[in-house]
């Protein structure tokens, strides 16, 4: 049976210091989670999601850190810039959730262009995720030379041009940051919505869905893997989680009546009410069905639920040879089973030579 994943996001929209997202961040990496995730929009307060993953990452040793990096209203050079060097302060654990903004109030915070259908601002976060894999590429792996004696420090011939032209921007490149220790940081989308999943299925490492079913799951991964199969991926380089709210504050009880053991439609996605073993139960039914490769949990009470979701459910799938005790690499490629991609420019000069 595949691995399975486990993620949870430390959402704490009315916290601004940094110590709360901290601690949650090594609850997470005590259970041995691949990586934890910090939402980010301009149309809610709260501190940056970029700026806590960076400032957290140095108190952290194994979990993978993916921040909400919005795609409307930035420029593409500086996000994969930004999203790049999370990936060196990390020493490899980076992630980059894709978001985008579609309301007029928060195109008015920036007053450069108005709001657009999510369909075209999806479109322009696939170019933006294309234009950062180049960017990323634009330096080879062995392009800083950093000898002294002759005052080199990079081999000009290993920098590339991106060349990359969008449909609503072009960038040149090259980067200015040398090529991210993963090579690439890990793509998260949300796939949940149609406007999204073209993008997913392009670019995303790790796709969310929003089911409340196993059948529902297993049909938005099905559906995935096999546009990504049309856009000429491997389909087993797309990684679909079961994205869950979870309320586990009835502690050890079963799960609350109607929920059936499993999540309930609710008008923010499925959610799941219950106690930690009831949950670990569902995981182990949803994952052993081969509906998804893993899970995105949200605590409805961040404190509360971190810890019963780790020392209760993430106890008893340990416990059950279901989930992992220990990272068995330091990257959050490796976490997940990726693989590290190839640098284009390199296999064209390799060509060539």
């Amino acid at each position: 049976m595949p691995s399975l994943h486990l993620a949870v996001a430390i959402d704490r929209p009315d916290t601004h210091e940094a110590a709360p997202y901290l601690e949650s961040a090594l609850l997470a990496e005590h259970g041995a989670l691949d990586f934890v995730t910090l939402h980010d929009s301009f149309a809610r307060p709260g501190p940056d999601a970029l700026a806590v993953a960076a400032r957290i990452a140095p108190g952290t040793a194994r979990i993978g850190l993916v921040p909400t990096v919005t795609t409307t209203h930035t420029e593409p050079f500086h996000v994969q810039a930004a999203v790049a060097t999370l990936d060196w302060v990390s020493h490899g654990r980076a992630g980059w959730a894709l978001d985008v903004s579609a309301t007029e109030a928060e195109a008015r915070l920036f007053g450069r262009r108005r709001a657009a259908p999510r369909e075209e601002l999806w479109r322009e976060a696939g170019d933006v995720a294309e234009a950062a894999a180049r960017l990323w590429d634009s330096w080879e792996d062995d392009a800083e030379i950093r000898d002294v004696a002759t005052g080199r420090f990079i081999d000009r011939d290993k920098l590339h041009y991106a060349d990359f032209a969008g449909r609503t921007f072009s960038v040149r490149g090259p980067s200015i940051v040398p090529r991210p220790p993963q090579g690439h940081p890990v793509r998260v989308v949300d796939a949940t919505a149609p406007q999204a999943r073209e993008t997913a299925a392009r670019h995303a490492d790790v796709a969310l869905v929003r089911a409340a079913s196993v059948e529902r799951a297993d049909t938005a991964r099905a559906e995935l893997r096999g546009l990504a199969a049309r856009y000429g991926r491997d389909p087993q380089t797309l990684l679909v989680f079961a994205a869950l709210d979870v309320d586990l504050g009835g502690g050890e009880h079963a799960a609350e009546p109607g929920h059936g053991g499993g999540p309930l439609p609710t008008a923010g996605g499925p959610a799941y009410r219950g106690g930690p073993v009831d949950l670990a139960e569902l995981i182990a039914d949803w994952h052993r069905a081969g509906a998804v490769d893993g899970f995105h949990l949200t605590p409805a009470e961040p404190r509360r639920d971190l810890e019963r979701l780790v020392n209760g459910t993430v106890a008893l799938l340990q416990h059950r040879g279901l989930f992992r005790t220990f990272y068995p690499g330091s990257t959050l490629r490796e976490h997940l089973g990726l693989a590290r991609p190839a640098n284009r420019y390199a296999a064209i000069t390799g060509e060539s030579a």
